[in-house]
């Protein structure tokens, strides 16, 4: 996937574009918000049940992700230009078990990663931490897809040790099965509902479900976790 407009075929018709949020949208910000090497060892529990910290630190990057916008917008409306976020990236469709808004499409699109067998988007620093975007109407040129592999499985069935992590088998060699995915996720938030809950309705006033709806085995302990940069 190379192009934006590649995300309704890929994802869903129903996958939301950048003209969706903004008319004369003309590129999409999209960034990386890596985690700690201290948090993702955290992480590292046998078992299906995330960390408490793992919890604690999804529902407030999410809570962070909304001021960080909030500013970047504020930023870019100062200097004349007009920026929004996509209310459908904090919902998904329960049925289908996918958003109508992936920050990670997007964020590959814009050349900052590839995708892993974990399903997950890989950097040039790894896969452990969180993605965001902006639609706005910037007049700069955007970047473009990288051309290397960043997945070791991918470039050479050198690795697959994040299939080997995976509690609920969903994760294979062959592919990503996100409904037995979903039963970890939900086994998660029904322990942690203290922190907040992932997702919202489509109207965005309340929860479409209750609790932090994650896993996260297959992003830490992995060779792709975290990678050194270069000088």
């Amino acid at each position: 996937m190379d192009n934006i407009l590649d995300l309704k075929e890929l994802i869903t018709q129903t996958h939301k574009l950048p003209t969706d949020v903004l008319s004369d949208a003309s590129i999409v910000i999209a960034y990386f918000i890596p985690f700690t090497k201290e948090l993702a060892n955290t992480n590292r529990i046998a078992g299906d049940i995330s960390s408490p910290e793992w919890a604690l630190a999804y529902e407030e990057t999410n809570a962070m992700f909304v001021k960080l916008n909030e500013y970047i917008i504020s930023e870019l409306r100062k200097i004349g230009y007009h920026a929004g976020i996509s209310p459908e990236a904090s919902t998904f469709d329960q049925k289908i078990l996918k958003s109508n808004w992936s920050h990670r499409h997007f964020a590959k699109v814009a050349g900052l990663g590839t995708f892993g067998i974990n399903n997950m988007l890989i950097t040039k620093i790894g896969c452990c931490g969180r993605y965001s975007t902006i639609v706005t109407n910037l007049d700069v040129k955007p970047d473009s897809p990288l051309e290397d592999e960043f997945c070791l499985y991918k470039k050479n069935k050198s690795c697959g040790i994040c299939v080997k992590h995976c509690p609920s088998g969903a994760l294979t060699l062959d592919g990503y099965d996100r409904h037995k995915c979903y039963v970890v996720l939900r086994k998660n938030a029904e322990l942690y509902t203290e922190f907040g809950s992932s997702y919202t309705n489509k109207s965005g006033d309340h929860p479409n479900s209750v609790g932090s709806e994650l896993c996260g085995k297959c992003v830490v302990n992995t060779p792709c976790t975290f990678f050194y940069r270069k000088p």
